[in-house]
């Protein structure tokens, strides 16, 4: 067994959660989740020749998790402003969060969900979706903002 394929199974026993909550947010299912994330590390494992620096390792199999979890939904690119209807799937999610994480644009869901449910790093995020740090950072910063706007509102209906 080389190097990489030792890398790439290191990262599935130590990040699968984090991988399935994501892909089981951005498919709508528990059950596809599971497969999406099967699909994604085997893929990895096939393509593992094609990294080009083992230091991007995480966000390359990331980018392969979204790819396949939107191919998973019909889509044939992964659209970031277009990411559908990320929401919580635990077995006891808190309806309040996920009602407020709706009301975000698809953009700023995704990277919420890579961050806060995916533990990714803002240069991970970046690596996994193409794109800019910086776009990261004010991404997440506006989504907060919208989240606690959401959240008081709510507070004080409630």
């Amino acid at each position: 067994m080389d190097e990489r394929t030792r890398a790439i199974e290191d990262l599935y026993r130590r990040r699968y959660t984090a991988f399935f909550n994501v892909a089981a947010s951005v498919v709508q299912s528990r059950e596809l989740g599971h497969e999406v994330v099967q699909e994604a590390f085997a893929s990895a494992l096939a393509k593992r020749r094609q990294l080009r620096d083992d230091a991007a390792l995480e966000p390359w199999v990331w980018r392969i998790a979204l790819r396949a979890a939107h191919a998973r939904r019909g889509d044939r690119s992964l659209p970031l402003d277009e990411v559908g209807e990320c929401g919580l799937q635990a077995l006891e999610r808190d309806l309040d969060l996920d009602r407020v994480l709706r009301t975000l644009p698809p953009r700023r869901r995704l990277f919420v969900f890579l961050r806060y449910f995916g533990d990714l790093s803002y240069p991970e995020i970046a690596a996994a979706t193409g794109v800019a740090e910086g776009t990261v950072a004010a991404t997440l910063a506006q989504a907060q903002e919208q989240l606690l706007r959401e959240l008081s509102v709510e507070e004080a209906a409630g």
